[in-house]
């Protein structure tokens, strides 16, 4: 299969590339900078000029392909929203470039969008909320349109997808830490963020747009949920800082935009997903990880 992959050269994406051509599939690889080109290149993937900040400049490659996983995302969470509303025209330009085929179209969301009673793990066949209450439901709402013009789409939902390098919005929080001094967590610490590890995630990936099920919708969530108490203390080891519970109110000025999350408990189950694709996730939970927190910049 000939899969073109946004975001290639990313975080997820790299090991998403690795690992479809591993599996004997050819790569086109979207890549806007020339630093990383040659490496994208060196991986064996064809290298494709292209910039979601340009969607149209994303269709010669969508078409030239057999299938399309879209992961590039603008991650400046100061712009949140408008980076949403960005990405339901980016799926919207990929769609077109596949209307009418059965070429599969694999769309990023996240787990957390899922509309389910509190204490609940999301599951893959919830009701989702509207953009108008979680924006990144955009991109859901955008596999949805293009689904109604004849394309093949799914949708893999992310957790906190982890290395010892990166490790989803706790990534950010890490740098909140450093900047505070301190590793705090919300109330008693006992809302759960789901996870799962990166190479797990790329081969769900792999296998989502090889199994290319019309209308799926797939949760990369190997553990259900960590405590964010339990996280915080992880790293509180690591970067050797105290560790303390704030009160709600405290969240906006300690966290800053992360206080839209660091409060919220958003288990999700891959039970469904598990099933359906055969995903046996095998690598290291996410605070075996946070244990081994490269810290080399700190």
């Amino acid at each position: 299969m000939r899969v073109f992959v946004t975001g290639a050269t990313g975080f997820i994406g790299s090991a998403v590339v690795k690992d479809l051509i591993a599996a004997g599939h050819q790569v086109i690889g979207v890549c806007r900078s020339d630093d990383k080109a040659s490496a994208l290149a060196a991986t064996g993937a064809e290298v494709y000029r292209g910039s979601i900040a340009d969607p149209d400049s994303l269709k010669e490659g969508a078409a030239r392909s057999d299938g399309v996983i879209h992961l590039a995302f603008n991650h400046d969470f100061s712009r949140f929203v408008q980076n949403c509303e960005d990405d339901r025209h980016v799926i919207k330009a990929l769609g077109s470039a596949l209307a009418g085929s059965d070429r599969p179209l694999i769309v990023t969301s996240g787990t957390g969008i899922a509309n389910i009673a509190p204490g609940r793990p999301a599951e893959e066949d919830n009701a989702t909320v509207g953009s108008n209450v979680h924006p990144r439901a955009a991109s859901e709402e955008a596999a949805v349109a293009v689904a109604a013009q004849g394309v093949n789409v799914s949708v893999v939902r992310l957790p906190q997808v982890h290395d010892t390098a990166k490790q989803g919005l706790i990534t950010p929080a890490i740098a909140v830490y450093r900047e505070k001094g301190a590793c705090a967590y919300v109330g008693e610490g006992l809302n759960r963020w789901p996870a799962a590890y990166v190479l797990d995630v790329a081969c769900l990936y792999r296998l989502a747009i090889e199994k290319a099920e019309p209308n799926a919708r797939y949760h990369a969530a190997a553990e259900e949920g960590v405590s964010t108490r339990d996280i915080a203390e992880a790293i509180g080891r690591r970067l050797k800082l105290p560790v303390k519970s704030i009160a709600p109110e405290e969240a906006p000025a300690f966290f800053g935009w992360l206080a839209m999350f660091a409060g919220l408990d958003m288990p999700a189950s891959s039970e469904q997903t598990r099933r359906k694709l055969g995903w046996r996730p095998t690598g290291p939970g996410l605070i075996a990880d946070l244990e081994r927190l490269d810290v080399s910049d700190a």
